[in-house]
């Protein structure tokens, strides 16, 4: 199940707690930055920095790299919505048939996740479909993402279309769909929503709210977890923070970034379209700020607002 494989992420073993650790495990690609959603919770709205797509020749060089270096998930997203990358099916094809990734893993937004762009990415080999849902209902939909209320619906018919295609199919994906956990009254009423979609999905789960390295923290006055603990139901420490050891993640241009919500560029640690993954992977900007992380104390670094924003 998906939260099994999170957990596995999120849980920083003995073996990783180094400032050069073995080559992450999974590793998420940018394929675009750009986003159909405006999402209060996310930074992506305010282009701290470039919104174009990767280069499909460097995606299938660096994908061969890390997969020889020991990489064996790899999560066909970053901080954009794939499904606006005309090229998605063919980069799940790569991944998959090509580069012999044994997981290869998306998540996506869900408004552009038809059952036939669906159906093909199943039939090139895609492992888990993640659907992000995080509204109530039509009203809310628009308050959260600054997306027209009758979206929702069609986020909520493509969920279910996804099962279909799987189920007769016969496709191994596994479905699956995650929410924000809400506070007070929007609580129950995220739960009611969130049943209209479990039938339909494998596993659904709920994350906290993060603060986005300090970039959304107070937004529409909510008051978000330090750091990304994962998970709502398996919590992590902030600090160390497991993002820095055991995951890996590359900008749509080409950077090696150190964190989950790189919205500014400012956990840049290498330069992939120069510099070999491992080597970027280990550089001294990256042992640094992990050496930081492992003595708990970030301040003056590049994850210090993530932590301590209040």
């Amino acid at each position: 199940m998906i939260t099994t494989r999170i957990d596995n992420i999120t849980e920083l073993k003995a073996a990783w707690r180094r400032v050069d650790p073995p080559a992450p495990k999974s590793v998420k690609i940018e394929l675009t930055a750009r986003c159909d959603f405006q999402c209060f919770f996310c930074a992506t709205k305010d282009r701290l920095r470039g919104k174009g797509d990767i280069d499909f020749e460097f995606y299938q060089r660096i994908l061969l790299e890390m997969r020889e270096a020991g990489v064996e998930e790899i999560g066909l997203f970053y901080l954009g919505e794939s499904f606006l990358y005309p090229r998605l099916e063919e980069a799940v094809a790569f991944a998959k048939q090509i580069a012999g990734y044994p997981y290869v893993f998306l998540t996506t937004n869900g408004r552009r996740a038809t059952p036939d762009r669906v159906k093909v990415l199943m039939e090139a080999g895609l492992d888990s479909l993640k659907f992000s849902f995080n509204s109530t209902d039509a009203r809310d939909f628009t308050r959260v993402t600054g997306v027209k209320g009758s979206e929702w619906e069609i986020v909520i018919e493509n969920i279910k279309g996804a099962r279909r295609v799987r189920d007769e199919g016969g496709y191994a994906c596994g479905v699956y769909a995650s929410s924000i956990e809400r506070k007070g009254e929007e609580k129950l009423a995220m739960e009611k929503a969130a049943n209209l979609i479990i039938p339909y999905v494998d596993e659904h789960y709920y994350l906290p709210l993060y603060g986005q390295a300090g970039l959304t923290a107070g937004a529409h006055g909510t008051v978000p977890v330090a750091g990304n603990p994962g998970r709502l139901e398996a919590m992590r420490a902030p600090l160390p923070c497991w993002s820095l050891f055991t995951e890996g993640h590359i900008t749509y241009d080409g950077r090696l970034s150190a964190c989950c919500f790189d919205h500014d560029g400012r956990f840049h640690m290498g330069d992939l379209l120069t510099t070999p993954f491992m080597e970027a992977w280990h550089s001294e900007p990256f042992r640094v700020l992990r050496e930081a992380n492992l003595k708990k104390d970030v301040r003056n670094t590049a994850c210090e607002k993530c932590v301590a924003y209040q």
